[in-house]
């Protein structure tokens, strides 16, 4: 990893700020508290955001709303920019976030964004919901919280210590290991429990194959009993068939008799009917004989009213004609009547416009009542001949009348004289048909007799069928029961036999069981007796190769800054020994170049010890130093050159207020502070 710049908004003391990192050494240089040390928490909070912890309002500027760092680096030859926000609401929290990879950008959450650059800087991801160990303790480490390290208590160093180095693994190992052997224990002590009764079952198994082989037996026994009961109800019902028949005889028998005794009611009732018919028929026919018809007055009769209704037809055409001319006259007399009374008053004539002589006038009215006068006559003797022709129509009407009910009653006595025929031929086939019927019924009562005789003979199967039907009940119980029992032998058989499969897929699974619990408990001894001691010693050779690397290079890098009159080397808990004429020295009593000498010594050999140990870190070309000479004399800050340049590192940024270091390093970057705004010096 190689930074290339980072761009400050709102940043701790900076409004705006643009800062370019070249290969090499550089010197961020300033005064105390002129925003050094902002750039580096910038480049931080860039990378993997606020810490657990951590506050937005220790980095967002005082009195801005939103601010933001923008990281440009790269990582195996891919340039990637990274880009965060804050944004002041109820609290400052980070806002949006971004990354590009060779001009592709892509928007991610805060937790996505930080898992993303863990990816690319290839840490381990347990580190994704963590504080950023491993890139403090090999790129940047505050140098109080070095100092913090050394000071802290030997449990929690080592604790941190093994986290840094990644070999918390054994204890979380050691830990699960134990989880395991309770858990394995646990199933140990359920396993014991099923397996427990292992025997007893396999002894009830046995005695259900006996019990089961002693009903198979008896499923025999059972079987020829059905058989046998079966049998007789078959002869039982063969037997009710038999006295059925005879009982189905009977009912048809019965059946014929009602509907003989049906059809001989019927006979006789048509008997009956039939002598009555007879005998009215014989009455009608001698009361037709003594009628006497003459066809000659019917005909004399028919041409008297064929005359008359001409007759009347003629008066008819009369009378017509005479209420034609009565009505032709009276409306010559109305218009007589009109021109009358017209002339009477007319003195102009309406056609020529000329007075009307009263001479012409007096002519015209005496001709008009003249023709009135005649016209008048004529109606009344047409009148009078009109009331003339009347009378004699209804004379005619009233003779027309007489002959037609005369006609009427010879006709009615024609009908009845020609019906005799009839009557006598069908007083003929009624005799017949009344012999017949006689003879009819006196064969039914013989036919009736002999069925009442034949039911009667039969009447004693009715006893002997329920006596029959009784006995087939008895032998279908019977074998009701034999089936029942039959039944439920084979239910109990399947019952034992299912029960006794169950039993041994039982004993299978218990079997199985036991083998997995004596596979369990060789393998919870196995991990209490074997694993885990391994497991403990490896972890114990890890950390003295560890410890042993660890304090070789401590104490290669604190020999370079210190006098050689001091021995330093860490004991087994990581916690610094400095020694001197062979007494050893307490870290307070040391001064403060010195204790400064001791952090850098160890931040040096921890970092050189993680990167060799996690060789795939893409952190490892990367180291930054805040303060390392603070306390420092003369003489400490001249070994200071030999110390960078046994970093070899391709690219060291170091953050001093030292002008000396100016010239162990090849850029320089100035910053300055005015009236609260940091700023870089140009």
């Amino acid at each position: 990893m190689i930074l290339k710049k980072v761009v400050l908004d709102n940043i701790r003391s900076y409004i705006h700020e643009e800062v370019n990192f070249s290969i090499g050494s550089t010197l961020l240089a300033g005064d105390i508290g002129c925003g050094k040390t902002s750039i580096l928490l910038a480049i931080e909070f860039a990378l993997f955001g606020l810490q657990p912890g951590q506050r937005g309002s220790y980095l967002l500027r005082n009195g801005a709303d939103e601010g933001g760092v923008k990281l440009e680096f790269l990582v195996d030859g891919k340039e990637i920019i990274v880009e965060r926000t804050l944004k002041k609401g109820k609290t400052i929290s980070q806002d949006y976030s971004a990354i590009t990879i060779d001009g592709e950008k892509q928007e991610l959450a805060v937790t996505e964004l930080k898992n993303r650059v863990l990816e690319i800087l290839n840490y381990p991801r347990e580190f994704a919901k963590k504080q950023n160990l491993l890139y403090k303790f090999t790129v940047y480490t505050p140098q109080e919280e070095m100092k913090q390290i050394i000071l802290e208590d030997p449990e929690t160093r080592v604790n941190t210590l093994r986290h840094v180095f990644g070999i918390d693994k054994y204890k979380k190992i050691m830990e699960n290991v134990a989880l395991v052997r309770l858990k394995l224990r646990e199933e140990k002590r359920m396993m014991e429990g099923i397996t427990m009764n292992l025997e007893e079952d396999k002894l009830l198994i046995e005695k259900k194959q006996k019990d089961v082989e002693d009903m198979k037996s008896a499923l025999v026994l059972l079987t020829g009993e059905l058989l046998i009961e079966s049998e007789k109800k078959r002869e039982k019902e063969k037997a009710v068939k038999e006295v059925q028949e005879k009982i189905d005889e009977k009912r048809k028998l019965s059946e014929e008799l009602a509907k003989s005794k049906i059809m001989l009611m019927s006979k006789k009732e048509t008997l009956s009917t039939n002598e009555k018919t007879l005998e009215e028929l014989s009455h009608e026919i001698q009361e037709f004989e003594k009628l006497q018809f003459n066809p000659l007055k019917f005909q004399e009769i028919e041409d008297e009213i064929s005359k008359i209704k001409k007759e009347k037809e003629k008066l008819s055409v009369t009378s017509l004609d005479l209420n034609s001319k009565i009505a032709a006259i009276k409306f010559k007399i109305e218009e007589n009547s009109k021109l009358k009374n017209k002339m009477s008053n007319l003195d102009v004539c309406p056609t020529c416009l000329q007075n009307v002589d009263a001479v012409y006038r007096a002519n015209v009215l005496n001709k008009t009542h003249n023709d009135i006068s005649s016209l008048s006559n004529q109606v009344q003797a047409l009148e009078i001949e009109k009331i003339s022709s009347v009378e004699k129509t209804k004379k005619i009407e009233l003779d027309l009348d007489i002959k037609q009910r005369e006609l009427t009653e010879l006709k009615i006595l024609k009908m009845k004289y020609d019906g005799i025929k009839d009557k006598r031929e069908k007083y003929r086939k009624s005799n017949t048909l009344i012999q017949d019927l006689r003879k009819d019924i006196a064969l039914l009562n013989n036919h009736n007799r002999s069925l009442n005789d034949s039911i009667m003979s039969l009447s004693k199967f009715d006893r002997l069928f329920e006596d029959k039907e009784t006995e087939l009940m008895n032998a279908q119980r019977q074998e009701r029961l034999a089936e029942i029992k039959l039944a439920e032998l084979k239910k109990e058989i399947e019952f034992f036999s299912r029960l006794i499969l169950e039993l041994k897929d039982k004993i299978r699974k218990v079997e199985e069981i036991k083998k997995k619990l004596t596979h369990i408990s060789e393998l919870e001894t196995w991990l209490g007796t074997k694993f885990i001691p391994v497991v403990a010693f490896i972890e114990n050779n890890v950390m003295k190769k560890l410890k042993s690397e660890f304090s070789k290079l401590f104490s290669e890098w604190f020999s370079i800054l210190v006098p050689e009159s001091f021995n330093v080397r860490l004991s087994d808990n990581f916690t610094p020994i400095i020694e001197q004429q062979d007494y050893e020295i307490d870290y307070a009593y040391l001064s403060g170049g010195e204790r400064t000498a001791i952090a850098l010594a160890y931040r040096l050999a921890l970092t050189q010890v993680i990167n060799s140990l996690m060789s795939r870190l893409k952190t490892r070309d990367l180291v930054i130093l805040d303060e390392p000479t603070d306390g420092f004399s003369e003489q400490q800050l001249d070994k200071m050159r030999e110390v960078l340049d046994q970093l070899r590192v391709k690219q060291l940024i170091i953050v001093s207020h030292e002008q000396k270091i100016e010239s162990f390093v090849e850029n320089v970057i100035r910053f300055k502070k005015q009236h609260g705004e940091s700023y870089r010096v140009q």
